[in-house]
């Protein structure tokens, strides 16, 4: 696919959600997925040979062939087709063990056929995907999923074919699920030039995350925090300078706070706007509307004046205290 297919696939998926916007979900913690689970049959040492019995395992009207092991540690089964095993007292047991057990597995193969549309569950894997599908499992609500479309996307960013559309996921605010997706592309663009080798195409990145954090009205999975760390911390172009510098001045508190703790980093490493960024973090103090990002200011230039490698901790709003990034 070329990048223009990429995007425009993106765009056609994301269409139906700008028709009926969403405020952004907060989504939960990465859970890592790992397949497949330890093998019980192991721990018992069951050989080989006393692989003698079968059984029919019933999954979502589909039956599947299973193994089964009677031993004097109890009855075996095992799955070739899900690298699965269970132990229990007889076959009924061991069989609706052998079922409980394959359920993360099942969540996240219909979690992927819900975020593609598909129907019936992805048995599959994400690396076979076409390149737009890859991109679209970033909205995913198993952040995990996401997390492995956006390393298969990584692998692959030197074919030129994904920067556009990952811009495209930068300017969404209508699917619920945006903020998985506009982190995974933020921490991609930590190393923006694989994905964007020409300066005019990375500060159209650089302004499309900028767009993302001038009035953004939550920080669910810490997205517009990492916005603040990709510009300050990795990008270090003028055009990202000059972008946290200006989003001081943005009507989001989520996004003044963001851009106060990255100009730290930007005076790090950019010493040449070192007295700049002093000037305008104090002049931004006296005139900052929250108090705890006024005191924010001020500590942030303290801690780059004192020269240290490390600074004062961001403020916590009141509303976000029982929030789950």
């Amino acid at each position: 696919m070329t990048a223009e297919q990429v995007c425009e696939a993106v765009r056609a998926y994301l269409a139906p959600f700008q028709a009926n916007p969403e405020p952004a979900r907060r989504p939960g913690n990465r859970i890592a997925f790992s397949w497949p689970p330890h093998a019980v049959s192991h721990d018992f040492h069951v050989l080989p040979e006393q692989w003698t019995d079968s059984a029919i395992l019933r999954i979502e009207d589909e039956e599947t062939p299973v193994q089964i092991a009677h031993t004097d540690n109890g009855v075996f089964a095992r799955s070739e087709k899900y690298w699965h095993e269970a132990r229990g007292r007889t076959i009924d047991e061991v069989l609706v063990r052998l079922a409980d057990g394959l359920q993360p597995l099942l969540d996240r193969q219909h979690a992927i056929a819900d975020t593609l549309n598909w129907v019936g569950r992805f048995t599959a894997t994400i690396r076979e995907l076409d390149p737009a599908s890859q991109v679209i499992l970033l909205y995913c609500p198993d952040r995990d999923v996401g997390h492995e479309a956006m390393h298969e996307i990584e692998m692959h960013a030197s074919t030129g074919c994904f920067g556009p559309a990952l811009v495209e996921v930068l300017k969404d605010n209508s699917h619920p699920w945006r903020r998985c997706a506009q982190w995974c592309v933020l921490d991609m663009f930590e190393d923006l030039p694989s994905f964007f080798p020409a300066k005019e195409d990375q500060d159209a990145a650089v302004k499309a995350i900028g767009g993302l954090m001038w009035d953004a009205p939550d920080d669910h999975a810490r997205a517009i925090y990492k916005a603040g760390v990709v510009l300050g911390g990795h990008v270090c172009t003028s055009a990202a300078s000059q972008t946290l510098l200006g989003c001081l001045e943005a009507p989001s508190r989520v996004a003044r706070r963001s851009a106060i703790h990255a100009l730290f980093h930007t005076a790090e490493w950019m010493p040449e706007l070192r007295d700049q960024i002093l000037d305008k973090l104090r002049n931004h103090g006296a005139t900052e509307s929250d108090p705890l990002l006024r005191t924010f200011s001020y500590q942030i230039a303290d801690d780059i004046e004192a020269g240290g490698v490390d600074h004062v901790v961001e403020p916590v709003f009141a509303e976000e205290r029982v929030a789950t990034f």
